[in-house]
Parts: C-alpha cells; sequence; structure tokens
C-alpha cells in the first residue's frame, strides 16, 4: 500500500507498507564560521571539556540506538577535521566535504549526496552542530512523537519570557503575545523525499521546518527544554560546560 502526500506542487508518494520499517539518519550541517563567537576557529571546533564541540554533538547522536548514520556535512576546505581523531564515535559516522554558503545550502548538499542510500520514506534528523547538550532523551522522545506522523516536526520549547517588537531606533514598538509561541531547536526531523523538495522551492530558510511550512505542510511541535541550547555567542560556550558538567555528574 502507498500513500498520497501533497507536498508543494504535486504529490510525494511515501510507502506505508506493512512490513516497512524506515531507517533514521541523523544529518548535521557543520561548514559555518560562527562569526559571532568572535573567534578565528569555527565555533564547531571550539574546545568544550577537552574535546571540539562538535564532538560532543556528533557523539550523542552515534550512540543513539533508533539512528542508523551520522552524516556530517563540512566545508569543500574544511582543514580542521582531519586535525582531531573522531575514531571514538564509531562506524556510523560518515564526514561529507560538500557544505555549502548557508545552513540550507549545506542540508540539500547532504541530502543530494545521500541520495543513493536513503530511501523516499527514511527519516532525516537535521541537528545544529552548534547545539552539543543534546541529550539520549531529547531524541527517543522526538522519534517516539512522530513515529505516525506524515510530515514531520521539531523540537521545541514554548516560549516563557515577554517579547518585545523594536523600532529602528530600539524604542519599544510593541508587545508580542506570547500565547502559542515556540522556540524552535534541532534535532528537525522529515522525510527524506518531502525534505529534499522542499528544500530544493525554499533555499532562503533558517531552519529546515520552515522549508515544508513554505510547501503547505504542518510540521508538529514536540516539547523539549532548555538545556538544548545553541552555542552562539561566547557565553553560550560556558553554559554548554556547565550543562554537561553536571548531566554527568547526576548520571553518575
Amino acid at each position: 500500500m502507498e500513500k498520497e502526500i501533497a507536498a508543494g506542487k504535486g504529490a510525494v508518494r511515501i510507502r506505508a507498507m506493512q512490513n516497512f520499517h524506515p531507517r533514521h539518519f541523523a544529518l548535521v550541517p557543520a561548514a559555518g564560521s560562527g562569526s559571532r563567537m568572535g573567534s578565528a576557529l569555527p565555533k564547531q571546533y571550539l574546545p568544550l571539556l577537552g574535546r571540539p564541540l562538535l564532538f560532543h554533538t556528533l557523539s550523542v547522536l552515534c550512540q543513539a540506538p533508533d539512528i542508523d548514520k551520522v552524516f556530517v556535512v563540512l566545508s569543500v576546505g574544511d582543514a580542521e577535521w582531519a586535525r582531531h581523531d573522531w575514531s571514538e564515535l564509531g562506524p556510523k559516522l560518515v564526514p561529507m566535504f560538500c557544505g555549502g554558503p548557508s545552513r540550507a545550502d549545506s542540508v540539500l548538499a547532504g541530502l543530494r549526496a545521500i541520495a543513493n542510500e536513503a530511501e523516499q520514506s527514511d527519516w532525516v534528523l537535521v541537528h545544529d552542530a552548534a547545539r552539543p547538550c543534546l541529550a539520549p532523551w531529547h531524541i527517543d522522545k522526538l522519534i517516539r512523537e512522530l513515529a505516525g506522523e506524515e510530515v514531520g516536526g521539531l523540537l521545541a520549547v514554548p516560549v516563557a519570557d515577554t517579547l518585545k517588537r523594536a523600532d529602528s531606533q530600539r524604542h519599544v514598538a510593541a508587545t508580542v503575545p506570547r500565547d502559542s509561541l515556540w522556540q524552535a531547536q534541532t534535532p528537525q526531523m522529515f522525510r527524506y523525499v518531502m525534505l529534499r523538495r522542499a528544500l530544493e522551492s525554499a533555499r532562503e530558510v533558517t531552519d529546515e521546518a520552515s522549508a515544508l511550512e513554505a510547501a503547505g505542510l504542518h510540521p508538529r511541535l514536540v516539547e523539549s527544554d532548555a538545556t538544548n541550547l545553541k552555542v552562539t555567542w561566547p557565553l553560550d560556550l560556558h553554559l554548554a560546560e556547565w550543562i554537561l558538567q553536571n548531566r554527568e555528574e547526576n548520571m553518575e
């Protein structure tokens, strides 16, 4: 049996065979420069607890039993990758030197690179390289809650703070109601063919869910927590270190 799921122009056929179990691939775009960190070294390689930040990101994905392979998309001229030992992460990890100038370009390049391996209905979990505090329970919850979804979805956190919209002079122009507002995180998990087609049509997006939305689809929000933070500013690196240290101590 096959299902037809509308996705932008035309329809996408997703196999729904009784004995067919879609695989889960993680795809980590890591071709950025991380200019806001104020460091000459791309932020995915900045040291975090004695390892590159990217090591922590990839480690939890490689250890997840439900994830079949972890593809990390690096820039074509990345010379830093080879300076580190990634062998501890095991055979699931596959580096690909095909990243583009933007996140969407890198994700799309990665999807194209795995075209011969991924089935149309396989799941792809796109995760920020700069989210090193992803925990096993984040992945488990995302996969479990989206298992029966046709479109997919993403980890997110309900907005707790009062939001202000500023004018050009940074004066408050309005207070934005926070009801029903969520802060998007990653991983964002979608069917391979749907994600690829959406990104082929919407290249100027800042996350994968936006590309699906542009195709007229409605990704599901899966509630996460604030520990799955994105390292953007120098202070975030210290917060990530604190989270990882305390998490390890609580698990001992």
